[in-house]
């Protein structure tokens, strides 16, 4: 998944149960009791599933354990795991992945004290209830929170829905990088509502960053958020903005339910990456190197090789039906075989199916000026080389299933950086050409973030972030999105 400016909370900030001001609060209240409902739902159906699947209709002879007690015991005491583990707490819900693993871990911590008090205490409910009722409950929450998250999402991209109104703190260059960074993700919660700059900055008429208002300087900070309305104070690099001042900062936003983050010069770094540890009363963030090579990279090509393979077999009734579709509606050959760009700088030939007609690259020249993108790359959204055939494929992704070969073959991997051109590397300067540090894929964040729709920069900012931060999991994340964004077809053409 993609991620904004790294907002680490300063040990000062307001405790997470003192009232907000304005409605921001309200809305967030009811959509922490909207997930309490939607997981005691959840969780009923999954007790009464287990219930069903261990005893049927009727209840278990013999057995002196009350199970019409047993049952909304658990749920009751699962609901209190979930509060325990803070998997209600407003700094983790609706963005990040700390939410989901917050209830997964809820549910495993009660399933093993479960498992461990039954054992001692020699009681003798049903294995087979709870281990149907945990499974099918634990798979039910993070379902559940995905399709809460995707409405609050949908929500806040359109201007409502619960976010945190932000008073963003520093140099004017800095704040209009926080904001821009902020902005480039709306469903992340964070609405800029106003900027405090320094005093050698102001004007005596009224400023704005931006579209953004100037509310006050440094020396007026509180009374600028409570002005505002605002619930968060966003505090980036400035160098006047000490560490004395910081923490005094801190002191006067106590109590007045505003809270306070630093946000520092780190972009694009994911959050397994960052350690906070204290050292001499100071919170330093230590970020780990990226891993380009290790264990994890073993279990990565296995898994690319392993589905490949599977997927190749269970997809050739599909991959023969397009194939023949394709010789059908145009002359040519079936496949197209276009030299790319892999790990290491090192060319090789990434397989399609052919949606252009044969002498499309030489017709490349006279559409140059029609390009719709920016960048090294050519798009363009009516490109009169393709073939009938060749738009229904590219709609549904169908044209790249042959480059399963390709990541059968270790040329490629399921996720990754798009693969470039020959002719786009020629061009690629030092940032950008540390996308040649992994294996291209299939898909990537490129792939679920709007494709085609993307500015160059945009798609070279998503791939250098999954360069730094790619994880097995992530990998999961991403292809699991991958189908939602070919079924709505999103960027493609």
């Amino acid at each position: 998944m993609t991620s904004a400016t790294l907002l680490t909370p300063a040990s000062t900030s307001s405790r997470p149960d003192e009232p907000r001001p304005g409605p921001a609060r309200t809305r967030e209240r009811a959509y922490v009791r909207s997930l309490v409902v939607l997981d005691t739902t959840v969780l009923t159906v999954a007790v009464l599933v287990g219930y069903v699947a261990r005893f049927g209709d009727d209840a278990p002879g013999g057995s002196k354990i009350p199970y019409v007690l047993v049952a909304p015991g658990l749920v009751l005491a699962w609901l209190v795991s979930l509060r325990v583990l803070r998997c209600y707490d407003d700094r983790v819900l609706g963005y990040g992945a700390d939410e989901y693993r917050r209830v997964g871990t809820a549910s495993l911590r009660l399933a093993g004290g479960i498992a461990i008090a039954g054992y001692i205490a020699d009681v003798g409910v049903s294995r087979g209830f709870l281990g149907i009722s945990f499974a099918v409950g634990m798979l039910g929450l993070e379902v559940a929170r995905f399709a809460a998250r995707k409405r609050l999402h949908r929500a806040r991209s359109e201007g409502a829905g619960w976010s945190r109104k932000v008073l963003v703190v520093g140099d004017t260059a800095h704040v209009l990088e926080l904001v821009h960074t902020l902005r480039r993700e709306p469903y992340a919660g964070y609405q800029v509502v106003g900027a405090c700059i320094p005093d050698a900055l102001l004007a005596p008429v009224a400023q704005r960053l931006g579209d953004v208002p100037v509310v006050g300087s440094f020396r007026g900070i509180p009374e600028a958020a409570t002005a505002i309305g605002a619930d968060t104070v966003a505090v980036t690099a400035s160098g006047e903005l000490t560490a004395t001042r910081l923490r005094r900062l801190g002191w006067q936003l106590e109590g007045t339910g505003i809270d306070l983050v630093v946000a520092p010069a780190l972009t694009d770094v994911a959050g397994p990456r960052i350690h906070t540890r204290p050292v001499a009363g100071l919170p330093l963030i230590h970020v780990e190197a990226p891993e380009f090579r290790g264990a994890r990279k073993l279990v990565k090509g296995f898994v690319d090789r392993a589905v490949s393979s599977v997927a190749l077999t269970l997809l050739l009734p599909l991959l023969a039906a397009v194939a023949l579709a394709i010789k059908i509606d145009s002359r040519g050959p079936v496949l197209f075989r276009q030299t790319r760009v892999g790990q290491g700088g090192r060319e090789f030939g990434v397989y399609k199916f052919r949606t252009m007609v044969v002498n499309a690259d030489a017709l490349l020249a006279a559409l140059a000026a029609r390009n719709e993108t920016d960048g090294l790359m050519f798009k363009m959204r009516d490109d009169p080389r393709v073939t009938r055939i060749g738009r229904l494929l590219r709609k549904w992704s169908l044209d790249e299933l042959p480059q399963l070969v390709n990541v059968l073959l270790g040329h490629m991997s399921l996720v990754g950086p798009r693969p470039p051109l020959p002719s786009e590397v020629a061009r690629y300067d030092g940032d950008v050409a540390r996308r040649l540090l992994v294996k291209p894929g299939m898909t990537g964040l490129w792939q679920v973030s709007g494709r085609s729709d993307l500015s160059w920069e945009d798609g070279i900012r998503l791939d250098l972030y999954y360069v730094e931060n790619w994880s097995l999991a992530a990998d999961l994340t991403i292809l699991w999105k991958t189908f939602g964004a070919v079924v709505n077809s999103r960027g493609a053409y």
